[in-house]
C-alpha cells in the first residue's frame, strides 16, 4: 500500500513563483522550514507547470511527468493549486505525483487572516 505523506506549510502572500500568479486556499496551517525540492504549480485555467517550465495540459503532465521527475523529486515535491482549481484535478495530479513514486509532498497555502 503506498502511503502519501501530505506536509501543509505557509507560504505568505502574494505568492509569485517564476511568474505564476496564483491565488492560493487559505488555511490555518502553521509554517514549516521548506526543504529543497520539486514545484508542480496548477493554475486557474488548468494549466499545469513543473518548476519553471512550460505549461502543459494535464494529458501532456501525465505523459510527462514519470520522466521529469526522475532524479529531481527525490527531495520532495510542492503543489501549489490555485484556490479556483477545480478538486477533482487537484486529485488528478496528486494520484500522477503518487504513481511516480513520490511520497513527501508538500501542499502549499497561505494563512488566514483572523
Amino acid at each position: 500500500v503506498m502511503l502519501l505523506l501530505l506536509v501543509i506549510f505557509m507560504i505568505t502572500a502574494p505568492m509569485m513563483q517564476g511568474g505564476v500568479d496564483i491565488a492560493l486556499p487559505k488555511t490555518e496551517a502553521r509554517p514549516i522550514t521548506s526543504k529543497s525540492g520539486m514545484t508542480v504549480t496548477v493554475r486557474q485555467d488548468g494549466q499545469i507547470l513543473v518548476d519553471e517550465g512550460s505549461p502543459m495540459s494535464y494529458a501532456e503532465f501525465r505523459a510527462a511527468f514519470q520522466t521529469l521527475s526522475k532524479d529531481r523529486a527525490q527531495q520532495g515535491l510542492y503543489l501549489r493549486a490555485d484556490a479556483r482549481v477545480d478538486y477533482g484535478l487537484v486529485a488528478q495530479v496528486l494520484a500522477v505525483i503518487q504513481a511516480a513514486g513520490i511520497h513527501d509532498i508538500g501542499l502549499i497555502t497561505e494563512q488566514e487572516q483572523p
